[in-house]
């Protein structure tokens, strides 16, 4: 059973999440608690991996960064965590999330202005981390536009090797 957070640990993910450089002191005096129980804290939820600390970038201000969301439909026979979890380690994915709807996975995809990056990852990729005939189809919703998406850059994007691997 996953743990809630209470109400100090739930103000202090809100105060990282508008500004992810405050000090641990001035988190402190912003909450009215000690310092060591703001760093205890925060150390808790990043050991527990319920937080992560990461810089993010505008969407809409990154030209060269393509954003899609692939929707996945899967014959998983109850392994749709399972194939989740595996498309959500490939290159390029942020996320993968086992989702309601007529799709089984919905994928978070973001390239460095490659559309060929997104071609693998949706034709080559997506489709080699199940079985055979595991996954049935996918549709890409290439973004056009957005209003307030922040991304963190997967693994792949401007990186030193943006390569990715094609399927055997």
């Amino acid at each position: 059973m996953r743990d809630h957070l209470d109400q100090t640990d739930r103000r202090l993910v809100k105060l990282l999440s508008q500004n992810a450089q405050l000090g641990i002191t001035r988190l402190a005096e912003m909450m009215e608690i000690s310092v060591p129980t703001v760093r205890t804290r925060l150390r808790n939820l990043l050991d527990r991996n319920l937080l992560k600390i990461t810089g993010l970038l505008n969407l809409t201000e990154r030209p060269e960064l393509i954003s899609a969301i692939v929707g996945v439909n899967a014959q998983g026979r109850g392994r749709a965590r399972e194939i989740a979890r595996r498309i959500a380690e490939l290159p390029f994915v942020n996320s993968a999330s086992v989702v309601t709807g007529r799709f089984d996975i919905i994928v978070d995809v973001v390239v460095a202005g490659d559309v060929a990056d997104l071609y693998r990852v949706t034709s080559e990729l997506i489709p080699a981390v199940g079985d055979l005939g595991e996954i049935v189809r996918t549709e890409t919703f290439v973004v056009m536009a957005s209003c307030n998406k922040w991304v963190n850059l997967p693994e792949g994007c401007w990186s030193e090797s943006t390569e990715v691997p094609h399927s055997e």
